[in-house]
């Protein structure tokens, strides 16, 4: 029904917003991620939107991007999560972390969710496994990397890609890359060495 709400930043919750458009208020549910990106209040917003009707309430989700939508969305096609589930899954990690996490079979990063169990997170891993794609999580976390500055998001994306490469799968690339410990100051080179010392130890 509605695909984005654009006006003025009316009002902060803990959990949602408010945008004024032509003097309605609009009431979106958003998540921790967007709360810490938000403009000033009056200033103008564009909020990619989600509705969810039930019989005795209408209730607006709201991302910054379509990309953030896009991924809630699946997330609303796992048994078991609502959408206030996929909201605290989306407020605990990034889209391209939960990419990651899932192309990774860690269930763990995803149960940091509050009211997220352990069964739950494998079962978001397992439905979800074949909608994601390395190369569209590696594409979006570089693309988001400023070329002067190395971000940990960048290097274990850049590591990735090469391991995938040599012909180790998504999944065991990942694996190996999440049991390393990354400093800020690392060189993709570096961490690659040590996943593939942790490729050699499995």
């Amino acid at each position: 029904m509605f695909s984005y709400i654009k006006g003025s930043l009316a009002d902060v919750m803990a959990d949602s917003i408010v945008v004024d458009v032509s003097g309605i208020g609009w009431h979106i549910y958003v998540t921790g991620q967007v709360l810490s990106q938000l403009p000033p209040i009056g200033e103008q917003i564009k909020v990619h939107t989600w509705l969810q009707v039930r019989e005795d309430a209408m209730t607006l989700f709201g991302f910054l991007t379509k990309d953030d939508l896009s991924v809630f969305k699946l997330l609303l096609g796992v048994s078991g999560i609502g959408p206030k589930g996929a909201l605290a899954v989306l407020s605990v990690m990034t889209t391209d972390d939960l990419r990651f996490a899932v192309l990774g079979d860690d269930a763990k990063a995803i149960a940091k969710t509050p009211g997220i169990g352990t069964k739950t997170a494998q079962r978001v891993i397992l439905e979800l496994k074949d909608k994601l794609s390395l190369e569209e999580a590696v594409e979006h976390k570089l693309s988001q990397v400023p070329d002067e500055q190395t971000e940990t998001s960048g290097i274990k994306a850049e590591a990735a890609m090469a391991l995938t490469a040599l012909g180790y799968s998504s999944s065991e690339a990942l694996k190996a890359i999440s049991r390393v410990e990354i400093t800020q100051d690392m060189e993709v080179e570096t961490l690659l060495k040590l996943a593939l010392k942790n490729m050699a130890a499995v």
